[in-house]
């Protein structure tokens, strides 16, 4: 069982360059970019020394926005040297949840790609903050966004009021090594050191911070699971902006002295290409990934014998695939994580020698140093083996609370620390957990978390609508997708196609509903609390594809 240390994100690098500094720590193979541990160690340091000059103190908060580049990987440990809270973006938000996100987190620094996938990300904060046009680096004036002054790019082409990320590097050199290091040794592991936004049932996105205490215990807890040692090259091609890409991945890796191996979008071919090249030992994924990598054309010609480990989240998986990616892709040692944010992320764990079955029936036993219960809903009692209940957990993992939000923490850690998940499980009597359904109405499609809640209030703001309910209804392939229940404004015409139109660019594409049904009234309890369950129920009886 691996102790719990007491460590912070940067000197768990620098532990790991004295420990293996020759061996590869980072490999890009779509890009052809390898770094050893010492020369990731190096520009780590070199990027740390940047975001100094630049005015960032420790505490100050850094958004970054972007799929896994290089420059996220090196931002996420040159924070944890020099003690700016790293504020992870999803790279699916669009103008409404950018800005809320920048304002809600009092966020000073955002780094930002130009565009993913033909969108603009340059546009959408040119719209949040048009005085960006008129200003110089580092001088943002910003009347919706006044927190904000730095706008770092990745990429070489200069825009007005942004420095690019060459700059920061470069203005490193104006930092001693020694001041770095005095920084360093400043902070404390039970300081804030990353903060990621998700939902839950009352609305918009809440800052869940995280220690480095939180997440480098973790990402120690999960690598010992897979049994992962600096002689593994761990393939990731979830995203770094979840808890999934930057604590099961690269902070899991680092704990270890393991290789990374990042792909900086999803593909299935990409995939199946750096695993053969680079004798990947493991590969991450939620369960929509590896259906797409085992339906991919290249995946009978792909040569799979480095594969033993990984990790599989996000949703259930199918025991089907669960057996095709065991035996034709040979990863026996596959392991299955549940958790959430709040949790640093992961609370159980399968692990490597744990039968199929359990690893398709259960989400594994509770991780070392951590307590896990079952309670009553209603009573707060614990409840016996094999009676459903809420999930509760506590230990070195749980948040340190949501930033800004007293009340909403209050809500979710109770006076003796057990962190309430929301959860509905049955734990068995070999302590094996399985997850039976939700206390609130949280959608996970294809690995994203959808909060009803959060699309409804959008979807309030249009002028015709008078009241919406979404619902996450039964999908093939993503397991669950959001449909939305709208009642008109007495009088208005309003299309599925206008409703759908209106979220366009405005919420992220996943959150979109995929489809619009037009109804009179909901179903209501004798109290007047609509039934999100019955509305799924008629959904599956009238309108689902399958029907």
């Amino acid at each position: 069982m691996a102790e719990l240390i007491s460590m912070t994100v940067g000197d768990l690098l620098d532990h790991q360059a004295e420990q293996v500094g020759q061996e590869e720590a980072v490999v890009y193979p779509e890009l052809g970019l390898r770094w050893t541990y010492r020369e990731f160690q190096a520009l780590c340091n070199q990027a740390a020394k940047g975001l100094m000059k630049l005015g960032l103190k420790k505490g100050h908060h850094l958004s970054i926005w972007a799929t896994n580049q290089p420059e996220w990987l090196i931002t996420q440990f040159a924070t944890g040297k020099m003690g700016a809270v790293l504020i992870t973006v999803n790279t699916n938000y669009r103008t409404r949840e950018l800005e809320y996100l920048l304002r809600q987190s009092d966020t000073e620094t955002l780094i930002l790609m130009e565009q993913v996938r033909g969108v603009s990300f340059v546009d959408m904060l040119m719209e949040i903050c048009p005085e960006l046009e008129t200003c110089s680096p580092g001088h943002l004036n910003s009347k919706r966004l006044p927190r904000l002054k730095n706008v770092i790019l990745l990429g070489e082409r200069r825009y007005p009021g942004m420095f690019l990320w060459k700059d920061i590097i470069e203005m490193g050199q104006e930092v001693s090594d020694e001041e770095l290091r005095k920084r360093q040794g400043s902070l404390s592991p039970d300081d804030v050191i990353n903060m990621q936004y998700t939902s839950g049932t009352t609305g918009f996105p809440k800052g869940v911070m995280l220690t480095h205490h939180n997440i480098v215990n973790n990402a120690r807890n999960i690598a010992e699971c897979m049994k992962l040692t600096s002689a593994d090259r761990l393939c990731i091609p979830v995203p770094f902006f979840h808890c999934f890409g930057c604590v099961l991945g690269t902070l899991a890796c680092v704990s270890v002295g393991a290789t990374m191996v990042p792909l900086t979008m999803f593909d299935a071919g990409t995939v199946l290409k750096a695993v053969e090249q680079e004798k990947c030992t493991g590969l991450h994924g939620v369960p929509t990934m590896f259906i797409s990598e085992l339906n991919h054309p290249d995946f009978a010609h792909t040569d799979f014998s480095s594969l033993r480990t990984g990790i599989m989240a996000g949703s259930n998986c199918p025991i089907e695939v669960m057996r095709k990616v065991t035996q034709q892709m040979g990863i026996r040692e596959l392991t299955i994580a549940y958790g959430q944010t709040e949790s640093s992320p992961v609370i159980t764990q399968t692990r490597t020698n744990d039968p199929i079955e359990i690893r398709v029936s259960t989400v594994g036993r509770k991780l070392p140093h951590t307590e896990v219960k079952i309670i009553d809903p209603k009573t707060g009692e614990t409840v016996p083996p094999g009676v459903q209940g809420e999930l509760c957990t506590r230990g070195y993992h749980v948040m340190k609370g949501y930033y800004k939000m007293p009340e909403a923490t209050r809500e979710v850690i109770d006076e003796e620390g057990w962190l309430h998940t929301g959860d509905l499980a049955v734990c068995d009597e070999q302590g094996y957990f399985r997850i039976t359904g939700r206390l609130k109405d949280m959608i996970i499609r294809g690995g994203e978390n959808i909060y009803p809640r959060e699309i409804e209030e959008f979807i309030y703001t249009h002028p015709k609508v008078l009241d919406v309910q979404i619902v996450g209804v039964p999908d093939e392939k993503y397991g669950e997708i959001p449909v939305a229940f709208v009642r008109k404004k007495e009088g208005e015409e309003l299309s599925a196609e206008d409703v759908i139109n209106y979220c366009v660019g405005k919420i992220a594409k996943y959150k979109i509903p995929v489809q619009v049904i037009f109804v009179e009234e909901y179903p209501m309890t004798a109290s007047g609390k609509i039934q999100k369950y019955k509305l799924r129920e008629q959904y599956v009886k009238e309108f689902s594809p399958d029907r």
